[in-house]
């Protein structure tokens, strides 16, 4: 559900609301942004109003309102479910953090499960699970079969039947309940588990259970990390679960600049090369080989993306 159609709990002001939507939908964002200014002087502690707001004033050109407007949603949301910290970096109104809030990442793919293949594979061309098994595949220095391979980030299992007939056991992993219940429905891991990613590892939920660390001879996540700004904690995740000589698979947007990484207007981070290999090298992981692709579009334009396979030393 958008923060639009979340109730004020006043019916006149989730009429202004709605009114200004239409306006907003109608290409007239400075008008909604006057409407919703109505709306919430009669529910000023509407946080998801507040988010609106700020949308419709950063559509209008008008950036300090919007940065107003997300300062208010901070002040009354102090679990960030809407991503304000990441919008407020965006438009330059606060540092940009290494990643975003647990409960924003959780809710957007909750909402976006009933339709996330649809949109991203039917509309958007999302190619990456495809081209990440493929690179696996070809890749002469890794095994081709495996015992035990964890898919981080699984999201509604798209990896999961591209990788399915090279492992003897598959574990999913993804912070969004409504994900994981698209990606049971394809009969094709053999353990499911939420986990959060940017958690330290024994936090994250991946070694719940009795599930030992050292366990995984290939982990993947494809399209994963773009969610992740600085990648210290997910790496020290995968460290933990791999076994010596285990596969490391994955996927990031390119930053397309020498070193660090970004983060985008879409609000997910992208990471060079050299971050990356640094991050590996930390970990006691070496690149084995990499790929550079257009992994999907966004609003009409490509979105060029690096494929890594790595392997833990020995």
């Amino acid at each position: 559900m958008l923060p639009s159609q979340l109730s004020s709990g006043d019916v006149i002001a989730d009429r202004r609301a709605d009114y200004a939507r239409m306006l907003a939908e109608s290409g007239e964002p400075a008008s909604a942004a006057e409407l919703m200014e109505q709306a919430l002087e009669l529910v000023p502690g509407w946080a998801a109003g507040w988010f609106t707001l700020a949308t419709y004033r950063e559509k209008a050109g008008d950036a300090p309102g919007a940065i107003t407007a997300l300062n208010e949603v901070l002040a009354l949301d102090a679990g960030d479910v809407f991503g304000a910290r990441l919008k407020l970096a965006v438009l330059g109104g606060a540092d940009m953090p290494d990643r975003p809030p647990s409960l924003y990442v959780e809710r957007l793919f909750d909402d976006y499960a009933d339709r996330f293949e649809t949109s991203l594979v039917g509309k958007l061309g999302y190619s990456v699970p495809g081209k990440l098994a493929a690179l696996i595949a070809a890749t002469a220095e890794i095994p081709k079969h495996f015992r035990l391979a964890v898919d981080l980030g699984c999201g509604t299992g798209l990896l999961g039947p591209e990788i399915r007939g090279r492992v003897d056991q598959l574990e999913g992993y993804d912070l969004s309940k409504g994900m994981l219940v698209k990606a049971a429905e394809k009969h094709v891991y053999d353990h499911l588990g939420q986990a959060d990613l940017s958690l330290e590892p024994s936090l994250s939920g991946i070694f719940d259970a009795g599930l030992a660390p050292a366990r995984a001879d290939l982990i993947t996540a494809a399209d994963v990390l773009m969610y992740l700004g600085n990648l210290q904690g997910v790496m020290a995740i995968v460290r933990e679960l791999a076994a010596d000589g285990a596969v490391f698979a994955f996927s990031v947007e390119d930053a397309e600049q020498p070193a660090g990484y970004v983060l985008r207007d879409s609000l997910r981070f992208a990471h060079s090369e050299a971050y990356v290999r640094e991050i590996l090298a930390e970990h006691g992981f070496a690149v084995q080989d990499l790929a550079r692709s257009v992994i999907r579009m966004d609003g009409g334009k490509p979105i060029h993306g690096i494929l890594f396979i790595t392997r833990k030393s020995t």
